[in-house]
């Protein structure tokens, strides 16, 4: 049975520090200044998904933009521009931009107009 150590200088050294803050497991590069994951385009066909949904979200309705051929940092400010010509809240989740309410025209449309390809999807 090993003997517990009494003190940190009795542990040899450095045993944690948080000085550093977080790193992309990717490119072990701080998440701030990691370019790996913001030059990252996601794989699809280039087409804009747009639709309205209510599925698991206790009978709320969003619309939901899938398959936007953009990077990490440049799909936030889409949504955020999306979100401010609907004029309500939305949210940016593992790609998929999330628009609170019922505006799939309204966002075809804004789409379009900003040169991407749209369709609308779903019933």
């Amino acid at each position: 049975m090993a003997k517990k150590a009494a003190s940190f200088a009795a542990l040899g050294g450095l045993v944690f520090s948080t000085d550093a803050g977080r790193h992309c497991p990717d490119c072990r590069q701080p998440v701030d200044s990691c370019t790996c994951k913001q030059t990252l385009i996601p794989e699809g066909d280039g087409i804009a998904r747009v639709r309205r949904e209510s599925k698991g979200r206790g009978g709320k309705t969003v619309t939901t933009i899938t398959g936007v051929p953009l990077a990490e940092e440049a799909l936030k400010e889409l949504a955020t521009t999306l979100k401010k010509r609907c004029g309500t809240g939305g949210a940016l989740k593992d790609g998929v931009i999330e628009i609170q309410g019922e505006h799939v025209e309204l966002l075809l449309a804004e789409l379009i107009k900003l040169g991407y390809k749209a369709k609308k999807s779903g019933g």
